[in-house]
């Protein structure tokens, strides 16, 4: 495959996150865990006025939530 002919398909983040799937099923039950884990982002921003920052917001608050979840297992 030709390297013109995967940039018609889909772009290289989303090339990068196949492989990146791909490698982490492959892995060992506990790496395979540990690596899911560094592959979660999440977002948080916080609004700043004359010097001051507000409290910090998550933009998907959810997440934060099934992250907790997870790592209690």
């Amino acid at each position: 495959m030709s390297s013109a002919t995967w940039r018609s398909v889909f772009t290289y983040n989303k090339y990068t996150q196949i492989a990146a799937r791909a490698v982490r099923n492959s892995l060992q039950e506990s790496q395979r865990l540990a690596a899911e884990k560094r592959g979660l982002t999440s977002v948080r921003y916080q609004h700043w006025e004359n010097g001051e920052g507000s409290a910090q917001t998550m933009l998907v608050p959810e997440m934060e939530k099934k992250v907790e979840k997870s790592a209690a297992v």
